[in-house]
């Protein structure tokens, strides 16, 4: 598996003046990561995604006009919350055409300091979110669709290419889902206890989404996302206090886990790319790896009778955490867990993922076979790209730089942009 909602920050001219930072991309950062947790916090309090993305919107672009003349809030989050909610309470006032419409908008303007609703659900703005978005009357597509775009911070693009559909496509499945919400008033609201597990497929798959767009920008010229990343694994934390014994639960955690332990060796000084091969393993953060693996057997002695996709990826991340050095790898461990997701989890970067490594053990004939005959991936830039570094480990330098020139024609973040552009580079 591999990326959503939320408001990207819109462009406007002229640098930001911000304290020590005056940097424009980290402050569009910030409002960014912070809207995310503002517009959680506005849905749970207007009952409306739509309101509350519009209020939000509204206060991101104030945000982005003023804090650069006038310099960063002491807390930028509030700024936003109320600036939202003002927002939101004119709004509301403006279509105010029945009753009870100028009580809500009094409601949100009064201070949100009550007692914190009980539970680890209702006490999360972001994972109450998550949960009510998954809603088993939408399709799975859907529910990971509209999570993602409402509280991950990426644009429909970056959605559609996590879920490895066309941008058109992914527009008009999120059209067709928010009017499905409104015909037939779903409620966003935290579900029941027992209503938990029928949403767990999804708020998974939104959590783990939003680790890889952390882990691996599909748009962003930044090599990573770290605040993503930790976001996605703090609320993997949640869902573990929730849902102890839920495999699924278990094996997404130590699958984040044992991938954000290579961060400080994945990216050079220059922010360039450095592949497994080529880390430094010292730097990986042994206890994320020692913690990982301990979910992995957790979650493996509570599926004894079906593999769950997660614990198999976590697996298999664990092979390659455990590992002293690269070429001591155990790639028959590797190849006999990707045997056993494919059984679960049959899908075409599975396959991908499998011939690579079936490259690494057996040769790179054998790798490039095995990734020639998957289907459906020809819109997925790193089929081309690990085709291309097969043919070029097999002396097959035209068909290499051909690849090379496929994958760069697709939609890629920077960082991989600039390794394949090295790539081609050192091929011509």
């Amino acid at each position: 598996m591999t990326a959503a909602p939320g408001m990207t920050a819109p462009a406007a001219a002229g640098s930001a003046a911000i304290p020590g930072d005056p940097s424009r991309p980290a402050l569009v950062r910030l409002v960014r990561d912070e809207g995310r947790r503002v517009l959680a916090t506005l849905v749970r309090t207007t009952g409306s995604v739509q309101l509350a993305e519009d209020a939000v919107q509204d206060a991101i672009e104030r945000a982005l006009r003023t804090w650069p003349r006038d310099g960063l809030p002491a807390n930028p989050r509030a700024w936003l919350t109320l600036t939202a909610r003002r927002r939101a309470v004119d709004l509301i006032r403006r279509e105010a055409a029945r009753d009870g419409k100028e009580a809500q908008a009094m409601v949100l303007l009064e201070p949100d300091d009550g007692p914190p609703p009980s539970g680890p659900v209702a006490r999360d703005d972001l994972l109450r979110l998550v949960f009510t978005c998954c809603h088993p009357a939408l399709s799975l597509d859907a529910q990971v669709a509209l999570s993602l775009r409402t509280l991950g911070g990426l644009s429909t693009g970056e959605v559609a290419r996590a879920l490895l559909v066309r941008e058109a496509t992914m527009v008009k499945r999120l059209t067709r889902t928010r009017q499905k919400i409104a015909q037939a008033r779903i409620p966003y609201r935290v579900p029941a206890a027992a209503d938990l597990p029928d949403r767990v497929a999804a708020v998974a798959a939104t959590v783990y989404l939003m680790f890889n767009e952390g882990y691996l920008p599909a748009e962003s010229d930044d090599p990573s996302r770290p605040d993503l990343a930790d976001e996605a694994v703090r609320l993997g934390r949640l869902l573990r206090e929730l849902l102890p014994t839920e495999p699924s639960v278990l094996g997404l955690l130590g699958l984040m886990l044992l991938q954000d332990a290579r961060r400080a060796a994945r990216f050079d000084a220059a922010g360039e790319v450095v592949l497994l091969a080529d880390q430094d393993r010292g730097r990986w953060r042994a206890e994320l790896i020692s913690e990982g693996v301990r979910l992995v057997g957790e979650g493996l002695r509570r599926s004894p009778d079906r593999p769950d996709p997660y614990v198999v990826q976590a697996a298999i991340a664990a092979c390659h955490g455990l590992a002293p050095s690269y070429p001591e790898t155990d790639w028959n461990a590797v190849l006999s867990w990707y045997d056993v997701l494919l059984t679960v989890h049959d899908t075409g970067v599975a396959r991908l993922n499998r011939a690579v490594a079936l490259g690494e053990r057996d040769g790179p004939a054998a790798g490039l076979a095995a990734i020639e005959a998957i289907t459906g991936l020809t819109d997925y830039p790193l089929w081309h790209a690990s085709r291309g570094e097969l043919r070029v480990r097999l002396g097959q330098e035209p068909a290499a730089r051909a690849d090379l020139r496929a994958a760069l024609a697709l939609p890629l973040g920077g960082a991989q942009r600039r390794y394949l552009q090295r790539r081609l580079a050192e091929l011509t």
